[in-house]
């Protein structure tokens, strides 16, 4: 069995390899979104899965675990936005790969530092759990950019992203998405 950072690098690897491809098809078109959008579109390929998950069929052929390396290159791009409003500066296209990989190192950071507590638990969740999680998360981030990103007790965006970050590779951990066995 391959250890948990081979798994979540290989994952991370391959996200940022097609983020890359895309960005040298699309241009960086996608910063043109606002957060409140990024968010939505998460909003919107999470629930997607939830609902192929209930329903057990679909009808458009691109299948789930596309959808989970959708949510984490979006939320990759909705935390370089966050980086880059807060501290003013423009992004250069050059910069793309080092800002990916300085968001998903911190992400990975936050995860070993969880699976140390925890115990690498998620691995005995469903993966539809983990689905329903991401929907919380989201439907949170949601709410604390309806209240202007104030909040009173709550860890704020960025944590949210970073969480649904690592659960959506969990799920394709388990769901053996990568695999070429």
């Amino acid at each position: 069995m391959k250890s948990t950072e081979s798994e979540y690098q290989e994952i991370i690897q391959y996200c940022q390899d097609l983020f890359t491809k895309k960005n040298k098809d699309y241009g960086t078109s996608w910063r043109i979104l606002r957060i409140p959008s990024l968010t939505d579109q998460i909003f919107i390929k999470a629930q997607r899965i939830r609902t192929i998950q209930e329903k057990g069929s679909q009808k458009v052929a691109e299948d789930v675990s596309s959808e989970f390396i959708g949510i984490i290159n979006y939320c990759v791009m909705a935390l370089i936005q966050i980086n880059a409003i807060e501290s003013g500066t423009k992004i250069a296209d050059t910069e793309l790969t080092a800002l990916y990989d300085a968001q998903v190192n911190e992400v990975k950071s936050l995860l070993f530092n969880k699976n140390h507590d925890y115990g690498e638990a998620w691995r005995d969740m469903r993966i539809s759990s983990m689905t329903d999680i991401i929907l919380m998360k989201l439907l949170r981030i949601k709410q604390i950019e309806d209240n202007q990103g104030v909040t009173i007790v709550s860890e704020g965006v960025r944590a949210g992203y970073q969480d649904i970050i690592n659960y959506s590779v969990f799920c394709l951990i388990k769901s053996n998405a990568l695999q070429t066995n």
